[in-house]
């Protein structure tokens, strides 16, 4: 009988121990390396040699471009969030009493399935200063072009405009489903309380919205914070644009990884990014966690 226990408390085991494996082998054994090597001065190719604390010590007091992609990075991220959360909102709520909301949903979904690279160059060829489609565009209204991708001070806005648009779909879906679980009643007591449409929608659907406000705003803070993809299409044959003007910290950390292959500067960048993503992420969720459905309920 005993055996017989043991045998099925074993089961769960058999099956979570691939899991285990997966995530020790593939997460946990490289966040542990990388923490390591951080400390380490390491070319990838002949044994670390420990030097503690130096990598950081050079990115803060020595390194002439880290503190500006961090910069940069918090400005893209939060420029990202700025336009496309508003956005993003402002849409799912029309189309949501649109009658073809499957034709719409089909629409604003396209960006989420189409492949980065492929956004990146037709928004590459949509910007470019001399035949684009947006200053051809500028062209019929004897407006002259910009230099969308060659201008230090709109490279970086023309970078957020994309990653907008790629993160469009993805947020209208998630605020579309947030609006459907506010249950109607609130909206009819609100009405017989004399409420329009705006005093509606500010003081019954933001405050019920809350739980998805915060999703996105947090989820799409980490993902401002780590791209870079999009930089490396967008401004092709430079280093994060004209005058490392749209440089990222991610990008900054995979040219040192993998192009300079000092790993040991570049895994403590990684490690800087996280801090500032945890912490900024902290005080995201404290400053909105409470509200929604559920502290009413």
């Amino acid at each position: 009988m005993r055996g017989l226990l043991s045998s099925k408390a074993a089961v769960p085991w058999l099956f979570l121990g691939p899991v285990v494996v997966f995530a020790a082998v593939f997460f946990v054994l490289p966040v542990v390396f990388a923490a390591y090597v951080s400390l380490t001065t390491w070319d990838s190719l002949t044994p670390p040699r420990w030097v503690g604390l130096a990598n950081y010590q050079y990115l803060f007091a020595t390194d002439p471009i880290f503190l500006r992609t961090l910069w940069q990075t918090v400005y893209f991220a939060l420029g990202t969030l700025a336009l496309g959360v508003p956005l993003a909102l402002g849409l799912a709520t029309v189309f949501g009493r649109s009658r073809h909301q499957g034709a719409w949903r089909v629409l604003y979904t396209l960006p989420m399935v189409t492949n980065i690279v492929a956004i990146g160059f037709i928004f590459w060829f949509v910007f470019r200063q001399t035949d684009g489609l947006l200053n051809r565009l500028l062209g019929l209204f004897g407006l002259p072009g910009p230099g969308w991708l060659t201008d230090p001070s709109l490279a970086m806005l023309s970078a957020i405009l994309v990653f907008v648009w790629m993160e469009l779909g993805r947020n209208m879906l998630l605020f579309a489903a947030g609006l459907a679980s506010i249950d109607e009643s609130y909206y009819e007591a609100a009405r017989l309380d004399g409420a329009g449409r705006w005093q509606l929608f500010r003081f019954v659907t933001l405050p019920l919205l809350k739980p998805t406000v915060l999703f996105v705003i947090v989820t799409g803070f980490i993902s401002g914070m780590s791209y870079f993809t999009l930089m490396l299409v967008l401004f092709p044959g430079t280093q994060g644009g004209p005058g490392r003007a749209a440089l990222t910290t991610g990008q900054y950390m995979y040219q040192m990884a993998f192009e300079d292959l000092r790993m040991g500067r570049a895994s403590a960048v990684s490690y800087v990014l996280f801090a500032l993503v945890l912490v900024a992420t902290l005080v995201q969720l404290r400053l909105l966690r409470r509200g929604g459905v559920e502290a009413r309920g």
